[in-house]
């Protein structure tokens, strides 16, 4: 019986020690405590006016008026989490499994040309999105590493919309997996299909808005705010422990007690 319970003990120490091992990096995730503003990250119409406001993680805000001139596609404006006080951005794992969400109000004045706003995942391999526009309506993640998923086009200009992405892996399949949110409707998860199966070491992750020239219309204007920010690291580790884990440790010291 001792020889069994011993066993069974050293089996169940590693099976946590395993899981804690194998979810350390994103525990890193814990210590985002802040987010880098870039206004301008593309500056094709600098004439138009720019009122940004970043008090995180209740609020970031950019506010783009006049966005019209003769030549040049459109502004973007975009922020992304750091763990340093806002000094650079939080360099993202492959392994880095996180829960984020925040609140998104995108208005265009006119609707059109586009006016869009969401999650920016910058990576190596190209720019993720998952995102709102006030001209097709849509609410759709894609690019980058991000597998492509659609909710009902139901978005309109000036609604507020809560967005989330929940990064993980995913036990059943053992493939890095993401399932998106909006309004508390899940997406399906969806694996990650790049060559690298995840979340590209040096990633940076936040959010952006865009806006359109439209060399027609020197009122064209659009704002998008990012409020009620969150991030932390996947659960799931610990949603194993609970389930399954510590109920064997917890029945190993009864048995250790009715013995002696």
């Amino acid at each position: 019986m001792k020889t069994m319970t011993s066993l069974l003990h050293r089996a169940s120490c590693g099976i946590i020690i395993g899981l804690v091992v194998a979810n350390g990096a994103h525990a890193q995730v814990s210590t985002i405590n802040s987010a880098v503003v870039n206004p301008r990250a593309f500056n094709d119409i600098p004439g138009a006016t720019l009122t940004t406001v970043a008090t995180y993680p209740s609020v970031i805000s950019f506010n783009e008026q006049n966005v019209s001139q003769a030549g040049g596609f459109a502004n973007r404006d975009r922020w992304s989490f750091s763990n340093n006080g806002g000094t650079s951005a939080y360099a993202f794992a492959n392994n880095d499994y996180f829960q984020v969400s925040m609140s998104l109000t995108l208005t265009g004045s006119p609707i059109s040309p586009r006016k869009e706003a969401g999650f920016l995942l910058s990576t190596i391999g190209g720019d993720g999105q998952f995102i709102v526009n006030t001209d097709g309506h849509e609410i759709v993640a894609f690019g980058g590493p991000l597998p492509f998923y659609a909710f009902p086009s139901t978005f309109n200009s000036g609604d507020t919309i809560t967005l989330g992405m929940n990064y993980f892996m995913d036990t059943a399949t053992g493939l890095r997996s993401i399932v998106y949110s909006a309004n508390g409707v899940n997406s399906p998860t969806l694996a990650l299909s790049n060559l690298e199966q995840g979340i590209i070491d040096g990633s940076s992750l936040g959010g952006y808005f865009q806006i359109v020239n439209d060399p027609n219309n020197p009122l064209n204007s659009g704002s998008a705010a990012f409020g009620s920010i969150s991030i932390v690291p996947e659960p799931s580790v610990f949603a194993l422990l609970s389930l399954g884990i510590l109920p064997l440790g917890f029945a190993l010291r009864r048995r250790r007690a009715t013995s002696r």
